[in-house]
């Protein structure tokens, strides 16, 4: 059953139907080969209780809070402070994309959003100053999985509804780990740099001027990041109160630095909808194909395979790591929580391993798998900015951040500390 369950994902989804469809139709076929029982009379209902848990609310703010960023250009000048405190470092402009998108994730929870607004604001640079593109953009590509591992992060609000895990110790559990890796990204690319000086660009100075007065530059993010997890992590507020007031924050940074206005407001609420409207599809599809495996019993085959190979906790977990590398080469980040979370979290957990430390590790290989080809979305969307030139450069520039990813994995697996740290402080 599971390897017919494979073989039909694969198709379909090398077929370009679309993720939701997909997960539908995957749950029918299966439905029909392997379940004694009538499952689709159930759909409606399985559907209905996915899509009307109050969690999910947070999703469409927190979108929406990214949305009025990238319009009113705030991403434009946490750039250029950053810029000018980072650029003197071996490989210049490419630490000061890392650590936009660093900021960046601490109010947008959107990889491909951090992706989009970073590469929009620094090829156009980095290419005026003669940058080599496959670092640059590998760069880009890489700070922007950043937005999915720095709270708030829209993909562990979904991890946490589907292992009902605590979404403000999720938050709490990330921050360290993501900027960590931030930090892990700024020094191996100094090395990459130092070892291959063509592959950066010219270290650039700013004088102490520049230097502080672009520091009001990055008041906006800060303040927001303040507003949101600091709410969160003072007990003031849920995740979904933290991101309704997100967005009043950003509305009125907005207007206070005067670029709202009502086609502002439009485009983010038109971008909201779209992104909005594919991840709650793919949500609530896949709840159902979660329902019809429970019920067709692949969830027991699973866990009878992992006990009758006689593994232990860590030699198990290392099979959950290798499956997560695997997969991500082939499906949608996303796409690839909702269907392995339920199975595999359980497993994990079922041996004693931490969710909330677990949920971090699977964010961390889902970060992976938005670098790696063929199916790494925020390689797309960085080569669709940039508007030329081959993909394989963008490719290969994410090569070097994958690894520095699968580094940080091996770190939280040794020190889970690191995840757990901030949590085990809130009880």
């Amino acid at each position: 059953m599971i390897i017919t369950a494979l073989l039909i994902l694969m198709v379909l989804l090398l077929m370009s139907v679309p993720v939701a469809a997909t997960l539908i139709a995957l749950a029918l076929l299966l439905a029909e080969l392997f379940s004694p029982f009538p499952l689709i009379n159930a759909m409606g209902d399985v559907l209905w209780s996915a899509s009307d848990k109050y969690l999910l609310i947070a999703i469409p703010l927190f979108i929406l809070l990214g949305e009025i960023l990238v319009r009113t250009g705030v991403a434009r000048g946490t750039y250029r402070s950053l810029e000018s405190w980072m650029s003197w470092l071996p490989g210049g402009l490419l630490h000061a994309n890392i650590g936009t998108a660093t900021l960046f994730s601490a109010t947008s929870g959107s990889s491909v959003a951090t992706a989009a607004t970073i590469g929009t604001v620094a090829l156009p640079q980095g290419k005026e100053m003669g940058y080599d593109p496959k670092l640059f953009t590998g760069s880009i590509a890489a700070g922007g999985t950043l937005g999915i591992m720095i709270p708030p992060s829209i993909n562990l609000i979904v991890y946490g509804f589907l292992t009902e895990t605590s979404i403000p110790q999720l938050f709490a559990a990330g921050l360290l780990p993501g900027l960590m890796l931030a930090l892990m990204f700024i020094v191996g690319t100094a090395l990459i740099c130092i070892w291959k000086p063509g592959l950066g660009g010219p270290s650039v100075s700013h004088s102490w001027g520049e230097r502080f007065s672009g520091l009001k530059h990055l008041v906006p993010v800060l303040t927001l990041f303040g507003i949101v997890v600091g709410s969160i992590y003072a007990g003031v507020a849920t995740p979904t109160e933290a991101a309704s007031l997100g967005v009043l924050g950003a509305l009125i940074i907005a207007a206070f630095m005067g670029k709202l206005s009502v086609g502002v407001i439009t485009e983010a609420l038109d971008g909201t909808m779209k992104t909005t409207g594919m991840i709650m599809l793919i949500i609530i599809a896949s709840y159902f194909l979660n329902f019809v495996l429970a019920s067709a019993g692949v969830t027991r085959e699973l866990t009878a395979f992992l006990e009758n190979a006689g593994l232990g906790p860590y030699s198990t977990l290392m099979l959950a790591i290798l499956l997560y590398i695997v997969l991500g080469f082939f499906i949608e980040t996303l796409s690839l929580m909702v269907i392995t979370i339920p199975i595999v979290a359980p497993i994990l957990i079922g041996l004693g391993f931490d969710s909330v430390w677990l949920g971090i590790l699977i964010i961390l290989l889902i970060e992976m798998a938005l670098i790696t080809p063929p199916v790494g979305l925020n390689l797309y969307v960085v080569q669709g900015v940039r508007k030329g030139g081959p993909f394989s450069d963008v490719m290969k520039g994410a090569m070097p951040y994958v690894g520095i990813m699968f580094l940080m994995a091996v770190v939280l697996v040794l020190f889970p500390q690191l995840a757990t740290f901030l949590p085990e402080l809130m009880k």
